[in-house]
């Protein structure tokens, strides 16, 4: 019987760490999406244009540069912020533009969110209930991603072939609902010990799933 208590010990104080890395990323998930909703709110109210693609990636790969390399400590999660505010200021103008641009702009806004509140749920529920591992999709989704990510870049250059970006929004709709479970997997499973890399995964997953539904409901059910 002794000879099992190490192995039971193990045990458990792996499933507290999990426990506690699952609680402190929905934490500052909740927190950071605040902030994002936020500093987009301000950048709407205030008119602010968007930065531009070049900007964005910068800033986007910039700040998630500092985040990996200062995830132990509490710069990492001051960077989150400063990312996740950064997001939510490229987000102001986009929110912006569909407000007006379309006479059902604003339910456009909330169909998109509503939906993404829901997927999110819905799949993080699913991985924690069902406590299956996902971690064979890390190979597809890295390479699925990566095309999404050059389809929506080339779309940018050709912004007449509309068919392009729906590809590529239809394309991340798939992937994030697939980093979602993923994610959440990988958090469950130990897989994942840094709730604030675990944090920035799903926030960027949720950011991409709410701009790729607005762009899909936009094209098919926009009232211009």
């Amino acid at each position: 019987m002794n000879q099992s208590n190490p192995a039971i010990a193990r045990s458990s104080a792996g499933a507290i760490e999990t426990n506690k890395v699952l609680r402190n990323t929905y934490a500052l998930l909740s927190m950071t999406l605040l902030f994002s909703a936020l500093t987009a709110g301000l950048s709407m109210a205030y008119d602010l244009p968007h930065p531009g693609l070049v900007l964005t990636l910068v800033g986007y790969f910039g700040l998630l540069f500092l985040i990996t390399k200062f995830r132990d400590s509490a710069l990492g999660i001051l960077f989150v912020f400063a990312l996740t505010g950064f997001m939510g200021l490229t987000l102001g103008p986009i929110l912006h533009g569909y407000i007006g641009h379309y006479a059902n702009g604003t339910q456009l806004v909330a169909m998109a969110l509503g939906g993404t509140g829901v997927t999110f749920l819905g799949l993080s529920a699913y991985a924690l209930v069902s406590r299956k591992d996902f971690s064979f999709l890390g190979g597809m989704l890295g390479a699925g991603i990566l095309v999404a990510f050059l389809v929506g870049l080339a779309a940018v250059f050709m912004p007449d072939m509309p068919a392009m970006s729906l590809t590529a929004s239809a394309m991340f709709v798939v992937l994030m609902a697939g980093m979602i479970l993923f994610e959440t997997s990988r958090i469950i499973h130990g897989g994942e010990t840094s709730y604030v890399m675990a944090t920035v995964s799903l926030y960027v997953s949720i950011y991409n799933l709410f701009t790729s539904l607005l762009n899909l409901l936009g094209f098919f059910g926009g009232e211009e």
